[in-house]
């Protein structure tokens, strides 16, 4: 068994995290950091609000009892000598302090987009861009780390990216307009001022959130010509929107492609994808396409072969884009799109020898 600290452990991504590696064939959680302020008490303490006495665990699946007497090291001096992988589940301006320092010396997947759009480091999702790991060998050489850095993707890029890729491979993309209706755990925990504003209402804006999706579908997509990746050369557009919904992204797809086809071919080709069936954390198909007209919707469809599976609906010709084709999504913001994704990377990278 290969040994996983989880960095940002007590937040809610570090509890999927936890979730993602209870009784897993591969990994076992052998450390857990995260701030001074938690460090040096149990897992189950720095977890207890000190005002009510509650447990302030997130996640729907309950608590993970292994982990609850496990000590919460100070991420910042933890010990990563007996560790194989090191999960980060810490914010962006953290990661960019305390992830090159576990790179050194360890692999580091991490959930924040701190390297995301460096050029020797791949945005990876398993069965998409699988040859993108390659660009891995170029980092642990171009900054002399025995180990790396690799992000996974924004939550509302992950779904998209999983339906276009069938589409660009089989009949080419043009451009890409996309508009997110994206759930509530997206923004994480801050108690009461989202709640107050989301009832009745959807928030128009998520800063930062359009240009990422933008960037990372065309990396994601683009070409690994041995070197570096060359963006995808397809314009994406998109408007991200917050809205009332707990769990799952939804998000309305218009697709101009470069070869003319009819809906009922994407459906086949979204039906026939198939991506790293092997691993086990992967769904059986990374495309679930319903005929249902209602469908897909984030309450029925977001937890489709555990929150592993994109589900996509209403398919059909576009009018006024060229070749134009579009549907809907939903996708698991915190599942695919998160902890569990990122502990899919990690069995690639494993299966794949880089990482021992």
């Amino acid at each position: 068994m290969l040994k996983a600290a989880i960095v940002g452990a007590t937040g809610i991504v570090g509890q999927q995290f936890i979730v993602a590696l209870e009784s897993h064939p591969w990994i076992e959680i052998a450390a857990l950091a995260a701030s001074e302020r938690s460090a040096n008490r149990s897992y189950k303490e720095a977890i207890t609000s000190a005002q009510s006495g509650a447990l302030r665990w997130f996640c729907e699946e309950p608590p993970v009892e292994e982990v609850m007497g496990m000590e919460v090291q100070n991420a910042i001096k933890m010990n990563t000598s007996n560790i194989d992988i090191v999960f980060s589940a810490i914010e962006s301006d953290q990661a960019k302090i305390l992830e090159p320092k576990f790179a050194i010396n360890k692999p580091v997947i991490s959930t924040a987009s701190a390297f995301r759009y460096d050029d020797d480091v791949p945005i990876l999702i398993p069965g998409i861009n699988s040859e993108h790991a390659k660009l891995l060998d170029i980092q642990r050489k171009s900054r002399g780390w025995k180990g790396f850095i690799t992000p996974i993707p924004n939550c509302t890029t992950c779904g998209l990216v999983i339906t276009l890729k069938p589409i660009y491979k089989t009949f080419g993309i043009n451009a890409v307009i996309m508009t997110s209706m994206q759930a509530m755990s997206g923004a994480g925990r801050s108690p009461g001022v989202l709640g107050i504003d989301i009832l009745d209402n959807v928030i128009p804006f998520i800063p930062g959130e359009e240009e990422k999706t933008q960037r990372e579908t065309q990396k994601i997509l683009g070409n690994f010509n041995g070197t570096s990746v060359k963006p995808a050369q397809f314009n994406v557009s998109s408007t991200c929107t917050r809205i009332n919904v707990r769990e799952g992204h939804t998000e309305s797809v218009f697709v101009s492609t470069q070869k003319a086809c009819a809906a009922k071919d994407v459906a086949q080709v979204m039906r026939e994808y198939v991506g790293e069936t092997n691993l086990p954390s992967a769904p059986e198909q990374p495309v679930i396409v319903l005929d249902d007209p209602f469908r897909p919707q984030p309450r029925l469809d977001r937890d489709t072969d555990d929150g592993m599976a994109t589900t996509v609906g209403r398919i059909r010709k576009d009018t006024v884009l060229k070749n134009g084709i579009k549907y809907l999504l939903v996708s698991h913001n915190t599942k695919m799109a998160a902890a569990k994704g990122a502990v899919l990377v990690a069995e690639l990278l494993i299966q794949n020898k880089y990482i021992s």
